[in-house]
């Protein structure tokens, strides 16, 4: 599943650089987050539960960052395991680019699942991927558009 989007987030490109690399605004925008903890340079745990169609599972995994080129785009590596319900993995870039009035985040992702999420069907999936993408950079853009 691929899923690509931009944002135009009414902050400098510092300020939006410094959020994408807060763990407490991330799990604060990461839908179904229940933490985020830095474990290494760039590497994280994660624990989110996500729910696809009948199938709900708490996925525990990790988050690596490359390719960092501050304060412009990195690149993320991620996956989780979710018990019986299946595994997640995937990557992503992010690239910060100056646009009037604030700062142009774009992305692109590509993820991969297996197990019981799997036979859930892909349509399903790609709508609930897409609705958490949305739902996170959504929430980013708010907490980041106001200053806190």
């Amino acid at each position: 599943m691929e899923m690509t989007g931009e944002q135009l987030i009414p902050q400098s490109q510092d300020v939006t650089w410094k959020a994408l690399n807060n763990t407490e605004i991330l799990k604060a925008c990461i839908p179904g987050c229940e933490s985020i903890e830095q474990t290494g340079d760039n590497e994280y745990q994660l624990v989110m539960i996500a729910k696809v169609g009948p199938v709900s599972a708490k996925f525990k995994g990790k988050m690596t960052l490359s390719d960092i080129v501050a304060p412009t785009s990195y690149k993320l590596a991620f996956e989780g395991q979710g018990g019986v319900a299946g595994f997640a993995k995937g990557e992503a870039t992010v690239h910060l680019s100056p646009q009037d009035g604030g700062t142009k985040l774009a992305y692109a992702a590509n993820a991969m699942i297996g197990g019981k999420l799997a036979q859930v069907g892909s349509r399903l999936i790609d709508g609930v991927a897409k609705k958490i993408a949305g739902e996170f950079f959504s929430a980013f853009n708010a907490r980041v558009s106001s200053g806190k």
